[in-house]
């Protein structure tokens, strides 16, 4: 069992780490290099620290821990592998639409296309869309990370949930409000390495404790479980092939193509090829990634059924249950470290773009003519902001106390990116103008309908139920209603 002093010493030198990459890194650092690197970022570490800001702590403790969970005539298993397939067409759309475009209008933020197509109000309304989006999944993604600090820490020392949270931000924001995402690129990096090394030595360290003479027999035990089916064909599931990979096309479209804080990232790289090049490896390794984690969560499973472990009503909680309980001082240490490196590679990349966004789409950072200590002084306070928005947040989860809000959340996303897949893809299908002024309310509207149509939808389509489509269904709907605002040409 590991002691609070052994997991707050190990934390200390994560940190320190971090601090000495972030001062390398932002010594000379300007606005520029804080919004994408001054576009020098090399695209091979762009790429490679970007899995770790796309498979956050909920991705590190939910993929594992629902291969297990119970569904229609069976298990939950591999079928996510469906929704991961999806994810590499969305991203090779991504690389040859997308990403092209941004570049050729030099864009900082990418809501900028809003305006040069359609105005100011559809620009502002896509800004604000992903500033509320990014800002409460960023925060629920934190409140995840300090509940395990507050669980395997600060609990026994006596803390309060209250302080655990402060720290969590503090630590972020001092070692970002700098160098933004000139030190992220490569703090993510480093993060990136220390949770898929959690991943391989924890599924290494399940083997040796079921006496495994190698992995391949462990993979083999897998292979013939339950846990490892992939493919689900049957129409009326809510696991269908064809509905999941249709789902995560347009996940990986919405929430990394139109995503401020992913594509900072891209954009930091030196040229349009080499933006690609890392698109195209980073979506590679990225279905190779969810696959091992697959493997993880039913090795999990097998280890849970050969020793005796109950499997806990919220699966969430499975991987870091046997990896304090039953994978001794090693295990415990190796899930610590990796879950605090999923969580922070995802949050601290989500507060510099929280803090681009604002700043360049409400503040007019790109076209003020204010010296640069000025606009550091301002970037400052707002990154600052968001922090506090964001530890207020946490605190909101905490006394809410229901595993549901972390749920609804997450599917938020559908709703709050849906607007922004349907100005998108009405901006780049058609060449009609906009009446500017209506877009904002048209954008509340159609979440709303979405809502309404995802309530009723088991009653009107004989017991259908949205997920993963739930983004798409918005996105359309969005669509729709703009063929109403298009402007009759003089």
């Amino acid at each position: 069992m590991l002691s609070p002093q052994t997991i707050l010493f190990v934390l200390f030198g994560y940190f320190v780490l971090l601090l000495l990459i972030a001062r390398k890194t932002a010594k000379g650092a300007n606005t520029a290099d804080f919004f994408n690197a001054s576009r020098q970022a090399p695209w091979l570490v762009v790429a490679f620290g970007m899995i770790g800001a796309s498979m956050s702590g909920v991705t590190f403790l939910s993929v594992p821990g629902q291969v297990g969970k119970a569904a229609e005539g069976g298990f939950v298993a591999f079928s996510y592998l469906q929704v991961v397939l999806g994810y590499l067409v969305g991203y090779a759309i991504i690389g040859t639409i997308l990403l092209p475009l941004y570049y050729r209008l030099q864009s900082v933020s990418i809501y900028e296309y809003l305006e040069t197509r359609f105005g100011f109000w559809t620009y502002k309304t896509g800004s604000a869309f992903f500033l509320l989006s990014r800002l409460v999944g960023s925060a629920l993604r934190l409140f995840l990370s300090a509940q395990v600090l507050q669980v395997f820490v600060f609990d026994d020392l006596g803390l309060p949930f209250e302080l655990t949270s402060l720290l969590t931000i503090a630590l972020i924001w001092v070692y970002t409000f700098r160098g933004g995402i000139k030190t992220i690129i490569w703090t993510d990096t480093l993060q990136t390495a220390f949770f898929l090394l959690a991943l391989v030595i924890t599924i290494y360290t399940i083997s040796e404790a079921l006496g495994f003479e190698s992995l391949s027999t462990l993979w083999q035990q897998v292979s013939e479980s339950p846990y490892s089916q992939i493919f689900v064909w049957e129409g009326s599931s809510s696991r269908n092939f064809f509905k999941q990979f249709l789902g995560g096309i347009f996940i990986a479209l919405t929430m990394t193509g139109l995503d401020q804080d992913m594509m900072q990232k891209n954009l930091s790289c030196r040229t349009l090829q080499d933006s690609q090049k890392n698109m195209f490896w980073f979506s590679l390794t990225l279905l190779i990634v969810n696959f091992f984690f697959l493997i993880l969560g039913a090795s999990l499973y097998l280890f849970a059924q050969a020793k005796g472990v109950e499997i806990p009503t919220n699966t969430d909680t499975l991987y870091p249950l046997i990896a304090k309980n039953h994978l001794g001082t090693i295990g415990a240490l190796v899930f610590f470290v990796g879950i605090i490196a999923a969580t922070y590679s995802s949050a601290d990349s989500s507060l510099t773009a929280l803090t681009t966004a604002f700043t360049v789409d409400f503040l007019g950072f790109n076209r003020s003519k204010t010296g640069e200590a000025q606009k550091r002084a301002k970037r400052i306070r707002v990154h600052l902001v968001f922090s506090l928005l964001t530890f207020l947040i946490m605190l909101i989860a905490y006394y809410a106390n229901n595993q549901a809000v972390i749920d609804s959340v997450m599917r938020m996303a559908g709703y709050t990116y849906g607007p922004l897949l349907g100005l998108f893809a009405f901006g780049l299908l058609l060449r009609a103008r906009l009446h500017d002024r209506l877009v904002p309310a048209l954008c509340l509207l159609a979440p709303l309908l979405t809502y309404l149509l995802n309530h009723y939808s088991p009653q009107l389509f004989n017991g259908y139920q949205m997920g993963y489509e739930l983004v798409l269904v918005n996105g359309i709907i969005t669509f729709i209603l703009l063929l109403f605002l298009i402007k009759k040409e003089k």
